[in-house]
């Protein structure tokens, strides 16, 4: 299994969310782009975020840092343009022992920031009250979704989903 996935840490600390889901085309709210009509679901949408007093721009800034302890290595990872990018370079040598056993419940916290300090993402949520919520994956060229999204397979989302399974939840516990 490759190192930077999150699969076999949802499947050990996780199980619940361990699957993979069928969601109907046409019931369905796609995050594809930051841009796009749903983009203010995706973790790179700007909207800035306060954790325990740093402004972070992104749900992903955020997350990317909590990877890490190391002071220095979330300084740099909080400087970068690209957070992901940079989170993954120190991973394998600065990675948190205990990343796994709280990657969902990382997630959850910056969905929950991002719900209780961002107006326009609570009132999305909203409109997309009755469908469901998916990481449209579809254009990613691995084969199949990682563990955040879907892919379209015929007139179905097909894949674990986990982002928007969490988005959901947070959707139907908030609102």
């Amino acid at each position: 299994m490759n190192f930077y996935s999150v699969a076999p840490f949802i499947e050990k600390y996780y199980p619940q969310y361990y699957s993979i889901e069928t969601y109907p085309m046409e019931e369905c709210v796609p995050i594809r782009k930051v841009s796009d009509e749903w983009g203010i679901f995706c973790n790179f949408a700007r909207t800035p975020i306060q954790y325990e007093g740093v402004m972070y721009k992104s749900a992903e800034q955020l997350f990317q840092t909590m990877k890490f302890t190391d002071e220095e290595v979330r300084k740099k990872v909080y400087a970068a343009n690209n957070p992901k990018m940079t989170a993954k370079h120190y991973e394998k040598t600065h990675r948190r022992s205990d990343w796994g056993m709280m990657i969902v419940d990382a997630m959850k916290q910056c969905l929950l920031l991002k719900y209780e300090q961002c107006e326009e993402f609570r009132a999305a949520l909203e409109r997309s009250r009755g469908k469901y919520i998916v990481e449209d994956q579809s254009t990613f060229p691995k084969k199949t979704a990682d563990t955040w999204g879907v892919k379209l397979q015929g007139d179905s989302y097909v894949g674990p989903n986990l982002l928007g399974r969490l988005l959901m939840e947070l959707r139907e516990a908030k609102l």
